[in-house]
């Protein structure tokens, strides 16, 4: 699988939209920035028909270096995480041919 770089984006849609790369890796980085920003404030970004960003508290915890069997105490925090909406999903999996799992009361696993 392929990576997609921030400079791959930038060509993609300046190639889309006829504006310059100058212009679209400023808008492009806006938005990257903006998303960080709310992150950090504490705020969900919702992009309908894409998905969420969200952060989620992680709790302090002991750890065990498997190297050295050394335990250590990792401090609480927050990680970014990003929900895929149920179109994105879809989407994706019907790219790629794959079926997805009826998981309703009727049809349980």
């Amino acid at each position: 699988m392929k990576n997609i770089t921030k400079k791959d984006l930038v060509e993609q849609i300046a190639d889309r939209t006829g504006l310059t790369r100058v212009d679209t890796k400023i808008i492009v980085e806006s938005f990257l920035d903006s998303i960080s920003q709310a992150l950090q404030d504490g705020t969900n970004i919702e992009i309908r028909k894409f998905g969420r960003f969200k952060t989620k508290k992680k709790n302090a915890r002991r750890a065990r270096n498997p190297r050295t069997n050394q335990y250590i105490d990792v401090a609480s925090g927050f990680k970014p995480v990003f929900e895929a909406s149920k179109e994105l999903r879809k989407r994706i999996n019907d790219a790629v041919g794959l079926q997805p799992i009826d998981r309703s009361p009727a049809n349980p696993l």
